[in-house]
């Protein structure tokens, strides 16, 4: 079972010390930096106490227990407030590291970022995204106890916690996360609102006037409050409250002062980015009753006291640990895969099969198309993996057959509905990929990955391992027209550190690509899949699918070294391919080059690049996207065929023609380049 709430005992004035050693330290690293948010520890820091002394179930020696309860700081710029509870409960967070709050190798920057600090569960501070993440981890826990957990044996059973901000409950993505939380009646989470009235304008009555708890209440939760977020003991009941249920999600709302105890800055946006100052720090010291002068002190009987998290959190830890050796004893086998799916390893023979799924196919097949096929073959194998799109499953392909739904009271269904839920549902990914134990998905039109980036971009800082599906993705879609068109939108998840993007090139490329997604671990993966179906290529005839691993390879080569290279990505490869044919037949030599994966190419030695595109032979790319940055491959003298303008509605055959993406196009570029001339 769940770590029970503690019986309500009352505050007394060393836990008030104790509340105010947190809100000195946290000021304190504020101060030394001369950098920033005060105000956010100082109001939220009685609240983050009661949570971590008297319910949080952690273990400080042990990070990354499965079966710990997560906290989110989603209001991450009130990092100083974790940073000072790691250093307290005993983490690995030297008190040197919150004196160098803010500087260049520490591990303790402006906003929490997963990998740096011992504790953290995810990374934080742009708003809503902690709030998210969030879900995604009830949903990862819920998920792995319907799978693992039998009557008697509750080896998952852990709950998530959040502090969230005003300003996380003003951005779309709370609201996205938080309906989708409610229908789905996560009842194991449980987020305390610091509701304290100040944003960085002002007062919140000048944009956020709304009833939030009514709005929450729309949404399925149980909203307790608004009580004192200041008082000890009305925090530990309201968190009692929340466990006394778990029938539905549960927000606190807890009235604080932003700044509290400062003379001069509390109830003020002052307090919110800016130092407090000197001497406002010691004031505010002395309106605490703070008898220290020495910046960064810990009273020893206080240090000793936090410190006895380390006991508890050991005898949680085994007391987990001789529940799951008779877990063990009892279902062998299911331990066995527990195990596999925590450590995040692959089981043996996953991908068998996978080369040869489409051998022998003649017919065009999307890749889209060909990426479902390969999701329901690996789904049968690999226990762990699961997801689901934004209302778009029929058409991105991604439903897992005969793998039932997620949903209230099924929680072991493997495809998730996130609703036309984009933004949440990128940030939900986030969630589940850190919690540990599931690979996750997540799907839609490229074009919509613009209502996602946030995440994503997280989710390449903090190295999950994510799979997004993003299908119809060039103007070869068709009918919809340029605004459901990508053009900008591959070349800018190219761009983004730590972010794999691969656009295979028919239904044997996918297959490679989705082997690379389910084998990275230390970032996410971006796949860009056709509407139209494309040829499979003849593997007999032409190069190996499997080059794919290595990001390019040459695909057909008749004579060499040729007179051009042509580089194709995704359905366009099919037409560099029959250019280079008819450039044959007029005596003209090209090298056909498929290229899935700038990151992946770029990654290979030198002398592999070199070996694919030949230097000192003129180069054509076609890409049916923006032309910007492929003079990285073409070179000063080459030609990037692409686009500079915004798509059309019409059947994707026509598109092509009328915007040039034709095998003619290119073998006229290929003359024109050849006998001197360039664009």
């Amino acid at each position: 079972m769940a770590k029970p709430a503690e019986k309500a005992r009352p505050a007394t004035a060393f836990d008030e010390l104790c509340v105010n050693t947190i809100r000195c330290l946290a000021i304190d690293a504020v101060q030394k930096a001369n950098s920033g948010h005060p105000g956010a520890p100082l109001g939220a820091a009685a609240m983050a106490y009661v949570l971590w002394d008297r319910f949080l179930k952690h273990n400080p020696a042990d990070p990354f227990w499965i079966d710990r309860d997560r906290f989110i700081l989603s209001a991450g710029h009130a990092s100083a407030l974790s940073y000072s509870l790691f250093h307290l409960t005993g983490y690995d967070m030297p008190l040197d590291e919150l004196k160098q709050f803010r500087q260049w190798g520490s591990r303790t920057p402006g906003h929490p970022e997963y990998d740096l600090a011992p504790g953290l569960n995810v990374t934080t501070g742009p708003l809503g995204q902690g709030f998210t993440s969030g879900v995604g981890m009830a949903i990862a826990e819920r998920w792995l106890a319907a799978h693992y957990n039998e009557p008697g044996h509750e080896i998952i059973d852990h709950y998530t916690y959040a502090l969230c901000s005003d300003g996380d409950l003003m951005e779309g993505v709370s609201s996205e996360a938080a309906s989708l939380a409610g229908h789905l009646k996560l009842g194991k989470l449980i987020y305390l609102y610091d509701d304290n009235d100040v944003s960085i304008e002002g007062s919140t009555e000048i944009t956020f006037t709304e009833d939030v708890g009514q709005r929450f209440r729309g949404y399925g939760w149980d909203v307790i409050g608004p009580i004192d977020g200041l008082s000890i003991d009305t925090v530990g009941q309201a968190l009692r409250q929340a466990h006394a249920s778990d029938d539905r999600p549960h927000l606190i709302i807890c009235k604080t002062i932003i700044g509290y105890g400062s003379p001069h800055k509390a109830g003020t946006a002052v307090a919110h980015g800016e130092p407090l100052g000197e001497e406002e720090v010691r004031l505010t010291k002395e309106r605490l009753g703070w008898q220290y002068a020495e910046p960064f002190y810990i009273p020893p009987e206080v240090l000793a006291y936090f410190r006895r998290a380390l006991e508890r959190g050991k005898s949680y830890q085994e007391e987990w640990r001789k529940k799951f050796e008779s877990y063990r004893r009892s279902f062998p086998d299911k331990a066995i895969d527990f195990e596999r799916d925590v450590s995040g390893e692959l089981p043996l023979g996953w991908d068998e099969g996978l080369t040869d799924l489409f051998k022998g196919e003649t017919k065009p097949i999307a890749t889209r198309e060909a990426s479902g096929r390969v999701m329901n073959a690996l789904a049968r194998k690999v226990h762990n993996f699961l997801g689901g799109s934004a209302d778009l499953a029929p058409s991105t392909k991604t439903l897992l057959k005969d793998k039932g739904d997620f949903e209230a009271g099924s929680y072991g269904g493997y495809n998730l509905h996130f609703g036309v839920r984009e933004h949440g549902m990128g940030g939900i990914a986030n969630g589940l990929a850190v919690h540990g134990g599931i690979i996750p998905y997540v799907a839609t039109f490229l074009i919509f990955s613009d209502y996602m980036r946030p995440p994503m971009r997280l989710a390449a800082m903090m190295k999950t391992r994510v799979i997004y599906v993003f299908t119809h993705d060039s103007v070869g879609l068709g009918e919809d027209g340029p605004t459901h068109q990508p053009i900008e939108q591959t070349m800018g998840l190219r761009m983004v550190p730590n972010m794999l993007v691969i656009r295979p090139a028919d239904a044997t490329e996918t297959a490679e690509a989705w082997k690379i997604a389910l084998q990275r671990k230390n970032g996410p993966t971006a796949l860009m899949l056709s509407r139209q179906g494309l040829p499979v290529l003849d593997r007999e005839k032409l190069a190996l699918a499997s080059g794919v691993q290595k990001g390019g390879y040459v695909l057909w080569a008749e004579i060499t070294p040729p007179d051009v290279i042509l580089i194709g990505t995704g359905s366009e490869v099919h037409i560099a391919l029959e250019a280079g044919k008819l450039l044959l037949e007029k005596r003209i030599a090209a090298r056909v080059v498929s290229l899935p994966s700038w990151e992946l190419f770029d990654a290979q030695p030198v002398e592999y690049r070199r070996s694919v595109l030949l230097p000192n032979v003129k180069r054509i790319s076609i890409e049916a996207g923006t032309p910007i940055g492929w003079e990285r491959y073409v070179g000063p003298d080459g030609i990037a065929i692409g686009l500079n303008r915004f798509g059309a509605s019409a059947p994707y055959k026509v598109i092509y023609e009328k915007l040039g993406f034709t095998s003619q196009r290119v073998v006229e570029e290929t003359i024109r380049l050849l006998q001197g001339g360039k664009k």
